[in-house]
């Protein structure tokens, strides 16, 4: 019996269209992230590596929109591939079955060596970049998510014993930033 094909997708960001990726491809089900290829910590990507059986094919449109890591891209292939499932890269017309000849290994490698050098390069050009706007005095960081009011208003229910969490939740911010809030002096 011939497994299902599933597709992977993943963009960057929000604002940008996935539907290109996997456009001429036919999948029987797709997977998207709308996240950063930085980590292999993707929901998506998760639901696929749980979902995927013996006899699927798993197809994505370039090795980079899988992992930009060569660490894990080598994992995320070896562990498909170990379970039965195939993976294509449609860019790279490349096909990983788990009996690979030692070209498709070494191709695997070097591709995915690229992906992590892009990703490097990416960083540092946006380094370059935030410093010439901090010195031209363009960049001041990331803008709060709260008012003044606001960050008063969470400091004194927290401070009258509410949970966290549920704070967090009624101001619409993550945990991590409500106790940044905390540890700002206003």
């Amino acid at each position: 019996m011939r497994g299902q094909r599933l597709g992977y997708v993943r963009v960057s960001s929000v604002d940008q269209n996935p539907d290109r990726q996997l456009e001429q491809t036919p999948v029987d089900r797709a997977f998207t992230d709308r996240a950063s290829g930085k980590d292999a910590a993707r929901p998506q990507l998760d639901a696929l590596l749980r979902f995927a059986r013996d006899g699927d094919t798993v197809v994505v449109h370039s090795m980079d929109r899988l992992a930009r890591n060569l660490d894990d891209l080598r994992r995320i292939v070896r562990s498909l591939t170990q379970r039965g499932v195939r993976i294509e890269f449609v860019k790279e017309q490349l096909t990983f079955t788990g009996e690979d000849s030692p070209m498709a290994t070494l191709l695997l490698s070097v591709m995915g060596a690229f992906a992590e050098f892009e990703r490097a390069l990416i960083r540092e050009r946006q380094r370059e970049g935030i410093a010439l706007a901090k010195q031209r005095g363009a960049y001041r960081g990331r803008k709060t998510a709260l008012s003044v009011v606001q960050r008063a208003e969470l400091r004194r229910r927290v401070a009258a014993g509410e949970k966290k969490a549920q704070v967090a939740r009624e101001f619409g911010i993550s945990r991590e930033t409500l106790y940044q809030y905390l540890r700002m002096a206003e």
